[in-house]
């Protein structure tokens, strides 16, 4: 990952617009603290969207807050 001073992120913007849209992740600093970062658009490689779904719905099963659960919450929603 690359790292440009706010200043020159401001002067080579379309470079680093066409390094992002490569893949390269960039970090933006100012007085060289990292302030941003300028990552490509769109899905990241990683975790399938079937492989999100399966976590999500494991995390939600037995899921409850206080006693109650996800569907009576979202049951007593729809009464409003």
């Amino acid at each position: 990952m690359a790292e440009v001073s706010a200043y020159d992120a401001k002067t080579h913007f379309s470079q680093l617009l066409a390094r992002a849209e490569k893949g390269e992740r960039i970090t933006i600093t100012k007085h060289g603290r990292a302030v941003a970062e300028l990552v490509p658009f769109g899905r990241q490689p990683g975790r399938s969207f079937d492989e999100v779904l399966r976590s999500v719905a494991e995390i939600r099963k037995g899921t409850r807050l206080d006693g109650i659960s996800i569907r009576d919450l979202i049951d007593e929603g729809r009464k409003w």
